[in-house]
């Protein structure tokens, strides 16, 4: 034999078993261009045509697959957009059944409203919501929600459909607040500076020797003609007592960090306790 073509044999040889030995997809063409190549040169039933019709065989049931997997992904996709599109008409039902159970376990004249908008610098300060003046909304009117008070109306937009809303984590959110089981009552606002997790409220002028524990609800007084009494403020955290008063750390009732349905109140019912 001639030394070209035992050079040309050898790499042939060597070309076959690399591909006989490799499973990847590439490869596995290759396979099946030289199986079918081979296939009229192979003597019929010897050991050599089953595997190479075998191995036809398998590429074609694995393209098969291939087809049938890549069609699954596809209706997987949309599986998922369907359960996503799902899960948010279901978060949406369950605010609405929220507000309205709200309403009427309140004695408050009320308002629902989406928060819409909340900038990170002012996350504890403010936030907006999706209801104005043509809902009856006006400034220096009580927000709450399920857990308690939010904060007032500090701001209308004209023909925005929105107001902004003074949350009570802001220190210029000042609140006549009362500790229940207890003669206390001092003002209640936010701390300024204090932006780590759920920030706690300050409760001031209290009495030099305040009988307070920890866990003590605390509520509204009333008085100062913007806050209904007795809406719930939070929770007597710690207690520091001074010379000439003694002060509280309160643990809001409302979960600040994670806002999205509130309502605002236009009046109240005065024969509520």
């Amino acid at each position: 034999m001639k030394p070209l073509n035992l050079i040309a044999l050898l790499l042939f040889l060597g070309g076959a078993v690399w591909a006989f030995t490799q499973s990847d997809r590439a490869v596995r063409e290759v396979q099946e261009l030289y199986f079918s190549a081979m296939a009229p040169f192979l003597k019929s039933g010897s050991k050599m045509e089953t595997q190479a019709r075998r191995f036809l065989d398998e590429t074609r049931h694995s393209k098969e697959l291939e087809v049938e997997v890549e069609t699954l992904r596809g209706e997987l996709g949309a599986l998922r957009v369907k359960n996503s599109l799902y899960k948010d008409l279901e978060m949406d039902n369950a605010q609405l059944r929220h507000a309205l159970d709200f309403k009427k376990a309140t004695n408050f004249d009320v308002v629902a409203a989406n928060v819409i908008r909340r900038h990170p610098t002012t996350w504890w300060q403010t936030v907006d919501i999706d209801a104005g003046e043509e809902r009856g909304i006006g400034t220096q009117l009580a927000v709450l929600s399920n857990e308690g008070l939010v904060g007032k109306i500090d701001r209308i937009y004209k023909d925005q459909n929105r107001a902004s809303v003074l949350l009570l984590t802001d220190e210029k959110c000042q609140v006549s607040a009362r500790v229940d089981g207890s003669p206390e009552v001092g003002i209640l606002s936010g701390q300024r500076g204090r932006f780590d997790g759920n920030p706690l409220l300050r409760l001031r002028f209290l009495s030099t020797d305040a009988a307070l524990h920890k866990g003590q609800k605390v509520y509204t007084t009333g008085r100062g003609g913007i806050f209904q009494p007795n809406i719930l403020l939070g929770t007597i955290d710690s207690v520091e007592k001074g010379a000439l008063d003694s002060e509280a750390l309160v643990r809001p009732s409302v979960n600040f960090a994670d806002l999205s349905t509130v309502f605002v109140v236009l009046s109240a019912d005065t024969d509520s306790p």
